[in-house]
């Protein structure tokens, strides 16, 4: 019988395995010399930010509750109806020109021209005008012919359009205040073509420009319509509840300077001339104005107890794009007037170090920066690296402390509080990505989309026949892969956290993950019929 030869079998070679080996091995070989490093770094810038945020919005809170606690709002120091009963006795009424930009607005350009024809002020002495930079003929049409339509009631309506939308928003503005009837006008009120004044607004804003020469700007805060409408927009509410209540009022009360809100505000029109007029060389044409008007030595003045109906962004999409225009645009500001304010003689050193620190470098820069970057990347990267160290105290109570000073404008939701932090931390991708291409001059740098308002729509039936649309397109629309992608990463993160370490901060990790996947998805804010 022969011999029978048994040969012992190959070991598998698991190709995973061998791959996952080697990754590890890289990681290992890497991580201490090149990544700990740069990790530290980051770290240590992050957490000087993360302190000058604090300090910025401590010092405000206390301001704040000194101005709160002893009535000493800058607006309440005037004789308001003194000067209104002068103004009536003596019939010396100014000239006021009401100006309405609009760019196909079909939902809701009848609620603000109609709000601007009710305002109470002598009809002799009001001219309303519409800029209408629409595309669509049709919506052109409509609206001359609601124009019309108050002409035949007595207002003075002047109904403008352009061939062009050069300049957007600033070209228009400045256009319409070099036609020949505005000549005779000294003041400018502006409003956007959602939002619906008061009809006593011009009797609350114009008698302050009148007894004081040295003030350029009457802002009023803005009162939200649709706040209910989706928890979108209630978490909108309340960063816009806290920068009119605290910083608004905070920079009208100590330096007598704010960003104007490009709506809702009186303008000295002298001051717009005097200040080099409208510019389009950013996205964000009031601010630019702002600034060059203070550093002309003009005055502001916030009343923080008038408030303008206007309408939040109920779709992510136009949400999206009205953060990235309110990001880039103070970026870019912030590159371009750096010098100009700085060399300028005509304001105080506090003033300047104001506008160039904490308005436009800590409010517009590094509040983006610290949420994206401190929260949403260093803090969990430092899981995956043990090496460097996290202190508590700068990732926990820091902005804890800012959150609870932030959200307590808006006391209404504070049991939104959590999900207002994932929100913002989420939004803050797409800031810091706008406020690095303002700086940098970079593409998409003026992008200017309208943001889309709804009106009543969502409150109607549609007169207007539905157009047909693949349902490829539509969920190509809601898909966001760059959120997607940071919900992969924090996802990644947590479950390193609950394997390797022995506290509890995966439970942050994968909320946050959540957030960022559920608005990848596309599941926040209206989803609005077309």
């Amino acid at each position: 019988m022969r011999n029978s030869v048994f040969l012992e079998p190959e070991p598998e070679v698991n190709l995973y395995d061998d791959t996952g080996r080697s990754l590890s091995q890289a990681w290992d070989r890497i991580r201490v010399p090149i990544i700990v490093p740069i990790l530290r770094f980051a770290l240590y810038v992050c957490i000087a930010m993360s302190v000058m945020r604090f300090i910025e919005r401590v010092y405000m809170a206390i301001v704040i509750g000194c101005v709160k606690c002893l009535g000493r709002k800058r607006y309440t120091k005037y004789n308001l109806d003194a000067i209104k009963e002068d103004l009536e006795q003596n019939r010396n009424y100014p000239m006021v020109l009401v100006q309405i930009p609009m760019f196909n607005e079909k939902e809701v350009y009848k609620l603000s021209i109609g709000a601007a024809c009710g305002l109470s002020w002598p009809s002799d002495r009001l001219i309303v005008q519409v800029l209408d930079d629409s595309t669509n003929e049709v919506l052109r049409a409509l609206v001359e012919l609601e124009c019309q339509r108050w002409i035949e009631k007595g207002v003075n309506v002047k109904y403008e359009t352009r061939n062009n939308r050069n300049g957007y928003k600033a070209g228009a503005l400045r256009d319409g205040l070099k036609k020949p009837y505005v000549e005779d006008c000294e003041f400018v009120v502006i409003f956007d073509a959602d939002y619906q004044p008061e009809v006593l607004f011009l009797w609350r804003t114009v008698p302050y420009l009148l007894e004081n020469p040295e003030l350029a700007l009457v802002q009023a805060r803005w009162k939200f319509v649709n706040a209910n409408e989706c928890l979108m927009t209630r978490l909108q509410e309340m960063p816009l509840d806290y920068h009119f209540s605290v910083e608004q009022e905070v920079g009208s009360s100590t330096c007598s300077f704010f960003g104007f809100n490009g709506t809702a505000g009186v303008w000295r029109i002298q001051a717009v001339s005097d200040a080099g007029g409208w510019k389009d060389r950013t996205t964000v044409e009031d601010m630019d104005l702002a600034v060059r008007a203070s550093v002309k030595g003009w005055k502001f003045i916030f009343v923080g107890d008038l408030s303008v109906k206007n309408e939040l962004p109920s779709t992510f999409k136009a949400y999206r794009f009205q953060q990235h225009r309110w990001s880039c645009g103070p970026a870019n500001l912030f590159r371009k007037m750096f010098k100009e304010i700085l060399l300028c003689e005509r304001v105080s050193i506090w003033k300047k170090f104001h506008v160039i620190y904490a308005f436009s470098f800590v409010r517009k820069i590094v509040a983006h920066w610290v949420t994206f970057f401190f929260y949403c990347i260093v803090i969990p990267a430092t899981i995956l690296v043990p090496e460097v160290h996290l202190p508590k105290p700068i990732a926990v109570y820091l902005p804890a402390t800012i959150t609870l000073l932030n959200a307590a404008s808006t006391p209404r939701s504070l049991h939104l509080l959590v999900f207002w932090i994932l929100f913002e931390n989420v939004m803050s991708l797409h800031r810091s990505k706008a406020a690095i291409i303002g700086l940098l001059e970079a593409s998409r740098v003026n992008e200017w989309i309208v943001t889309e308002k709804l009106g009543n729509a969502l409150k109607q039936k549609y007169s207007i026949p539905k157009v047909s649309k693949r349902p490829r397109s539509r969920i190509a629309e809601r898909i966001h892969f760059l959120e997607l992608i940071m919900g992969m990463y924090m996802l990644h993160c947590a479950f390193y956290n609950m394997i390797f370490a022995n506290d509890h901060f995966f439970i942050y990790l994968l909320l946050q993950a959540g957030a960022f996947f559920i608005i990848g998805l596309g599941y926040i804010g209206t989803i609005v019929p077309t």
